[in-house]
């Protein structure tokens, strides 16, 4: 069906293009599993209709289908790369078929305000960070410093407090990230107070800036001593995930979940901030983490990636069906694999 809809006619109007997509689009969205030749054709339609239609309809489709994990890839690329801001703006943000080499290029080539939808992503790798930080304007720079979930390289770091040392909102997200290295705290640290002892507007900021970053520490010493205890046998792992999980640590909880299941931390961030839960609930499952405190998971990543409280509630179902000895048979076939990478 989809195949005979490519040969639209080319004099078709703006309005019977929209009409057209948003029909194949309902239909393509039923298929929960499309095959790639269906892909193919769906989106040889998508990207033929896109640029006939008008602004505020481009907006109305990518917003529609921005978390699609079948959309085909370059229908995705197309419109996070659209020149209008506000049709790529969720595409950016919640897409999980953009790839790093998308979003870097994307980085790279468009205006501020794609930049600053990146920066917003749940997880970012060093190559897009460097080039946020590098290219971005101050609200790039705010947002990427708020955002555990940016991994920063060691030149990101550096340029980063090169470009915006003196502003008190950059002073204030950096000395609250969790993972900062005690090198990188204690930086941020010396900065932070220099700048408050200069008084003026940094003066109550730095102050401010300050009391996070102690709080930043104690929260990383804690996860330090969770982790002990956890290994040592004295506190449970669904308690800790719960405790994590309900005040929104997500970079906490990867650590807890990295060790508790022989991962990177890097690794279990990702599957935890992936849009599809299936990861994550493997990872869980395989630790035997019970339904409620993986429902407490589930609602952080509902938080940060803005889920409908209905998808959650079908991982959770999901969860509950998931095999125990299927979830650690896969786990370890993914742990070789990794380690074969």
């Amino acid at each position: 069906m989809f195949s005979s809809l490519t040969r639209m006619p080319a004099d078709m109007s703006s309005d019977s293009r929209r009409q057209l997509l948003n029909a194949v689009t309902d239909l393509f969205l039923l298929d929960e599993a499309p095959s790639d030749a269906s892909q193919a054709h769906y989106g040889d339609i998508a990207l033929r209709s896109l640029p006939n239609l008008e602004a505020a309809d481009r907006k109305d489709y990518a917003d529609r289908v921005a978390t699609t994990p079948a959309l085909p890839r370059e229908v995705a690329v197309s419109l996070a790369s659209d020149a209008d801001s506000d049709v790529a703006r969720l595409v950016l943000k919640l897409s999980p078929v953009l790839t790093d080499t998308d979003l870097a290029a994307i980085a790279v080539s468009q205006s501020q305000r794609h930049l600053a939808a990146i920066a917003e992503r749940a997880r970012l790798s060093e190559i897009v960070t460097d080039i946020l930080v590098e290219r971005g304007d101050r609200e790039v720079l705010h947002t990427v410093s708020a955002n555990d979930g940016a991994t920063l390289s060691e030149k990101g770091f550096d340029r980063l407090i090169e470009r915006g040392g003196n502003d008190s909102g950059i002073g204030l997200a950096l000395s609250a990230r969790a993972d900062l290295t005690p090198a990188r705290a204690e930086r941020v640290m010396r900065i932070v107070e220099q700048l408050s002892d200069e008084g003026g507007l940094w003066s109550k900021a730095g102050s401010e800036a300050v009391t996070l970053a102690r709080q930043a520490r104690h929260q990383r010493l804690e996860v330090k001593l969770l982790l002990a205890e956890l290994a040592a046998g004295t506190r449970e792992l669904d308690e800790i995930v719960t405790m994590l999980a309900e005040e929104d640590r997500a970079f906490h909880l990867a650590q807890v979940i990295a060790q508790a299941a022989d991962l990177g931390t890097d690794q279990a961030l990702r599957v935890l901030m992936q849009r599809d839960a299936s990861g994550i609930a493997v990872a869980c499952r395989a630790l035997g983490i019970g339904s409620a405190a993986f429902e407490a998971v589930l609602t952080l990543r509902a938080r940060r990636m803005l889920f409908a409280k209905e998808a959650t509630k079908d991982d959770l179902r999901n969860y509950a069906a998931l095999d125990p000895a299927m979830a650690e048979r896969t786990m370890r076939f993914l742990k070789v694999k990794s380690r074969l990478a």
